[in-house]
Formats: C-alpha cells, sequence, structure tokens
C-alpha cells in the first residue's frame, strides 16, 4: 500500500473515531425526553401537610424514591421504617424520597406524630390510585413505590412492601 494511500485511511479512521465519540458526548449530555407518564408526574402538584402545594419538580435531577401509601394498609405502615432508614442512608449519595399518601390529611398527621418520617410527605389523595395506575401499577394496589433517575425517567417499580436490602442496592446501581 502506497504511503498517502494509508495516510488517508488512517486520517479516515481517525475522523471516525472522533465523530462517534462526538455523538455519545452529545448524546450522554442530551437526556432523552421522559415518557408520557413520567413526563405528566414531574408536572404534578400535590397538597403538602401544612396546606402549601408542593411542586415535584423541585426533586428532578437527581434519583428520587416515590411510595405511595395509606394510613389503613399495614403493609404500607410496615416498610415505612425502612424506607426512611434508607432514605437517612443514601441522601447523602443523592437520593430523595417522597411519601405520597392516598390518604386524608389528619390521619396522616395522627400517624406521623406516632412514626414520624425524615422524608418529604405530600398528599395523593384518592386520585392517587389512578396515579398509580398511570406510573405502571394496573392493579392500583398499596404499597407501590417508583423510582426516577436523574434524567426524570422511570427506572424501577415495585408493587408490595420494598425491603431496606434491595433499596440499598438500587442505590447501588
Amino acid at each position: 500500500m502506497k504511503p498517502l494511500t494509508r495516510r488517508l485511511i488512517l486520517a479516515g479512521a481517525g475522523a471516525g473515531a472522533a465523530a462517534l465519540g462526538a455523538a455519545v458526548a452529545w448524546r450522554k449530555a442530551t437526556p432523552p425526553p421522559a415518557s408520557g407518564a413520567a413526563q405528566a408526574f414531574w408536572q404534578r402538584r400535590f397538597p403538602g401537610l401544612d396546606g402549601a402545594e408542593l411542586d415535584v419538580a423541585r426533586w428532578r435531577g437527581r434519583p428520587l424514591l416515590v411510595n405511595f401509601w395509606a394510613t389503613w394498609c399495614a403493609p404500607c405502615v410496615k416498610e415505612l421504617p425502612e424506607i426512611n432508614q434508607f432514605y437517612n442512608e443514601a441522601k447523602g449519595q443523592g437520593w430523595q424520597v417522597l411519601g405520597l399518601a392516598v390518604d386524608q390529611v389528619e390521619p396522616v398527621k395522627a400517624f406521623l406524630q406516632k412514626t414520624p418520617l425524615d422524608f418529604a410527605v405530600a398528599l395523593a389523595g384518592p386520585q392517587g390510585l389512578g396515579l398509580v395506575r398511570e406510573l405502571g401499577n394496573a392493579a392500583g394496589g398499596l404499597p407501590f413505590s417508583v423510582v426516577f433517575d436523574e434524567t426524570g425517567e422511570i427506572r424501577w417499580r415495585r408493587l408490595g412492601v420494598s425491603r431496606l436490602e434491595e433499596l440499598r442496592a438500587l442505590a447501588k446501581s
């Protein structure tokens, strides 16, 4: 092979590799748009226990575990201390937790007096069961947890009790 031909081939291969690297870097820098269900979630607002409206968009950009629960749901009540422990262990790694109570304000306030939680809690109310269906829980059962990644996309769902070890593994992945 002639030296000029070899140089042209090497230059072409180098330019191709540089273009591929630039495309990969651009794709990583530009997160894909979230799915319809995730986009709809990030536009929601929920009443806080103090009556102020809570805009979930404030949590976008870091991993967020959203747990749907109710005071009348025994498995929900059972898992909340483990979710609280997960929050306290993982918040230093950027994890956030939001508890959405499918309940009324007074029972939730009374419950939190007995079992305080360190993460944010808001009210999804009766519409919360429709929201869990939108987020991938066709049965509409509780407890239901969903994880949103840094891009705002749903990365994990769990119908039923979430265990601390399972949440720890999620935080590591």
